[in-house]
């Protein structure tokens, strides 16, 4: 049978998602937890890899077994074996067809930015602390810029391995609540680093070092050389993957988006 599972994680102490032959991937911690609950070694696929220092509150995965376990044995069973930070949200059984990158129609993120003169000794590894004051109205306004499907080459990192870097970003948002700034984006797929550079982009429109109708520019050049840097990996996090309704899998991962 094959097994979805949304996963929660605190991506500080992670070489990335991704299983690593040096260092530690979220991946490998999963695969282990839920070897001991199957009785025998399981490989998982995940929505989409995040990056060292990126955190999560819906990844999805799925696995195949011919363990039989109850969706509650397999929750319990595989938070009882994973460290504090990484947590099983749901469990569900899904077709033979179903494919946890492939069927995925889209991802979204979440990026925090803390806009004050001070930093925070509690969100430090959450959010990126930036103290120059930033426009909210011009980011979000040059944001809108790259909406519609596009080639996001001077969005990628210099090492992604995406074959096309063509990608269609159905919505995103900059918006402020007292000290914090958010950044919602979702799109079919993403390339490595896209919302980071997205991020260090529009921030430098924020700062009013570059004008809004310059991110146009930067998008058309299609060289990463010619825009913002990439924002800190920490204040990034995964909050939700879609799937068609006929897979049955849960809409709410394992909590809710942070609604800062």
């Amino acid at each position: 049978m094959r097994v979805a599972l949304g996963i929660e994680y605190d991506g500080t102490s992670y070489n990335g998602w991704q299983r690593q032959k040096t260092g530690l991937g979220v991946q490998q911690r999963v695969e282990e937890a839920l070897s001991v609950v199957a009785n025998h070694p399981v490989e998982v696929v995940c929505a989409g890899r995040t990056d060292s220092g990126v955190h999560a509150t819906d990844q999805v995965v799925h696995f195949d077994t011919d363990s039989k376990r109850s969706e509650r044995g397999w929750l319990l069973g595989a938070n009882t074996n994973l460290p504090d930070d990484i947590n099983v949200g749901w469990v569900a059984p899904v077709t033979d067809d179903f494919h946890a990158r492939f069927s995925a129609t889209s991802r979204s993120y979440r990026y925090l930015i803390l806009n004050r003169l001070q930093r925070s000794a509690l969100h430090r590894k959450r959010a990126w602390w930036v103290y120059e004051p930033l426009d909210v109205a011009l980011m979000h306004e040059a944001a809108q810029r790259l909406l519609g499907e596009h080639d996001f080459s001077a969005f990628r990192a210099a090492g992604c391995q995406a074959n096309t870097a063509v990608r269609n970003l159905t919505d995103i948002s900059v918006t402020r609540k007292g000290d914090w700034i958010t950044l919602r984006v979702t799109a079919n797929a993403f390339l490595q680093h896209m919302v980071r550079n997205i991020m260090g982009t529009v921030a430098t429109v924020g700062r009013r070092e570059e004008r809004v109708e310059w991110i146009s520019d930067v998008l058309e050049s299609r060289d990463r050389k010619a825009g913002g840097i990439a924002a800190p990996a920490h204040g990034l996090t995964l909050v939700g993957v879609e799937y068609p309704a006929a897979f049955g899998v849960p809409a709410t991962g394992c909590c809710p988006p942070f609604r800062l």
